[in-house]
């Protein structure tokens, strides 16, 4: 009997010193609760000032009669999309990045970092004919974005230098493209029976004697081998 009780008692002993299991908790291994966040694509949006240049660009090439208020209103929106027209840009009638550097303003920092969408550029299928070709490399050449010729700030700073001397434009050399410096650009052109712009194009620059850059010589060079190209039916 004294054995039963012993061997109870040892038995309880043993139970109630035994440590608990801690249960730990899993981690879960499946995927985050979407942690990829769909990017919107910026936007690019032309400043108040931005709109006020073009008004006056667009009021001398008498493609806008109103006032520079600096806001889209209806007579803007027609101006710009005539302007575009007659620059290969496609006619949407708003100030996207292409219609901008193709007017010469300046871009704020932010609207850099944008880049031109290629639907900018208006579509040579839409005014002609589709002719069916085998050649790859024709639809290819096609879909290419055309380069836009743009000064930088040194040619910008002699041509205005160029200009002070010739007694066409009193201002700085901030080698900023402004009013003052596209009216001395436009007399220069047309003393020099050049197209009359307003732009520093190649053309100026080479009448003007400023050397262009070897980013400008190679991008010339490849619109003008992408131009002669021709493919001969047989």
């Amino acid at each position: 009997m004294k054995s039963i009780l012993l061997l109870m008692a040892a038995s309880l002993f043993f139970v109630s010193s035994m440590p608990g299991q801690a249960t730990m908790p899993t981690k879960t291994t499946g995927p985050s609760a979407s942690t990829s966040t769909t990017k919107r694509s910026a936007v690019f949006r032309p400043t108040k000032d931005q709109i006020t240049q073009v008004q006056k660009m667009l009021k001398e090439k008498k493609l806008y009669s109103g006032e520079a208020t600096g806001k889209y209103d209806d007579p803007t929106r027609t101006g710009i999309k005539s302007f575009q027209k007659d620059n290969g840009l496609k006619e949407t009638g708003t100030l996207n990045r292409a219609t901008l550097e193709k007017f010469g303003v300046e871009l704020t920092d932010a609207q850099k970092q944008i880049p031109v969408s290629p639907n900018s550029f208006a579509s040579t299928d839409d005014k002609k004919p589709v002719t069916k070709s085998t050649d790859k490399s024709v639809s290819s050449d096609s879909s290419s974005k055309k380069s836009i010729f743009r000064a930088t700030a040194d040619q910008v700073k002699a041509a205005q230098k160029m200009l002070k001397d010739k007694s066409m434009y009193s201002g700085e050399q901030t080698g900023k493209l402004d009013d003052a410096t596209r009216d001395g650009l436009k007399k220069y052109q047309d003393a020099n029976s050049l197209k009359v712009t307003g732009t520093l194009n190649q053309a100026t620059l080479d009448k003007m004697g400023i050397s262009l850059t070897d980013k400008q010589k190679a991008d010339i060079a490849a619109a003008s081998s992408s131009s002669t190209t021709k493919t001969t039916p047989k």
